[in-house]
């Protein structure tokens, strides 16, 4: 049975109908009915959503929930703050993370919403500086390959040269890399991976971490699959789609800089 109902507590509201995204829950004449379980992608909002915490499902464990007092959690000028104090991190403490942050990050990631609620995405911790060492010294020697064939991004020789000069223009410096992996066959793997790390980005700042996008590994990943898919020991089936590098900060930024101007327009 997909879901249950307390009928001593349900008052027949048909909220929980009204929440459902797929339509899979009916109000019946005791309460709300699954009318099947085929299409219910467990995204569990009948029982967030109910308010006399009446109803009871398959596939959500009531006991892993947790009750907010309020709602929203937090107020708008808070939100807004949090949101543009977010910055991409480039200079690092040579001090690693406890990995018990490291998984607070992730664990946080896997809240993020994802297509049809697939929560698709796995991630690969590297915690050992020398093995980002060693990565950099593949991805520079592919740029170096890159340029000699006359296509490559216009930023790749002055990467190379920076390194070639002692620096990591690839992982900044930083301690550790976070890749998500998906389903190769996954169309939205990509959109899931990118909310996913989002909010691993937004919550790192809050825990003390700085984090950034490793958008140079990334175009290497994708010309070098098979070589990343077995340094990382990714499990059959699954590509990197994304990465992110983490760290302690080593500045602190004292502003909330401005973008360009919005660009909006009120369609009739």
């Amino acid at each position: 049975m997909l879901i249950k109902v307390d009928t001593d507590s349900c008052v027949q509201c048909g909220i929980c109908v009204k929440a459902c995204p797929v339509g899979v829950i009916t109000l019946g004449n005791s309460g709300p009915e699954a009318l099947s379980e085929n299409g219910c992608n467990r995204c569990g909002h009948c029982v967030a959503v109910c308010p006399k915490d009446a109803l009871r499902h398959k596939y959500v464990d009531i006991s892993k929930q947790k009750v907010i007092d309020s709602y929203p959690v937090i107020d708008a000028e808070t939100a807004e703050n949090f949101l543009r104090s977010r910055r991409s991190i480039r200079y690092y403490k040579k001090k690693s993370v406890p990995r018990e942050q490291l998984l607070q990050l992730v664990d946080i990631a896997r809240f993020a919403p994802s297509a049809s609620n697939l929560q698709s995405v796995s991630y690969y911790i590297i915690e050992n500086r020398t093995v980002l060492d060693e990565l950099l010294e593949s991805v520079m020697e592919w740029m170096e390959k890159q340029i000699a064939t006359g296509e490559f991004h216009h930023s790749f020789p002055i990467h190379v040269d920076s390194w070639k000069n002692g620096k990591d223009p690839v992982f900044r410096g930083a301690p550790h890399l976070i890749v998500a992996a998906a389903p190769r066959e996954l169309k939205n793997r990509r959109d899931n991976t990118v909310l996913n790390l989002a909010y691993l980005e937004l919550y790192a700042g809050s825990a003390g971490l700085g984090s950034c996008w490793a958008g140079l590994f990334e175009f290497f990943a994708a010309d070098n699959e098979e070589f990343i898919s077995k340094r990382l020991g990714l499990k059959k089936g699954l590509v990197l789609s994304g990465a992110v590098l983490v760290g302690f900060s080593a500045e602190r930024y004292l502003k909330l800089v401005e973008r360009n101007q919005l660009q909006v327009s009120w369609v009739e």
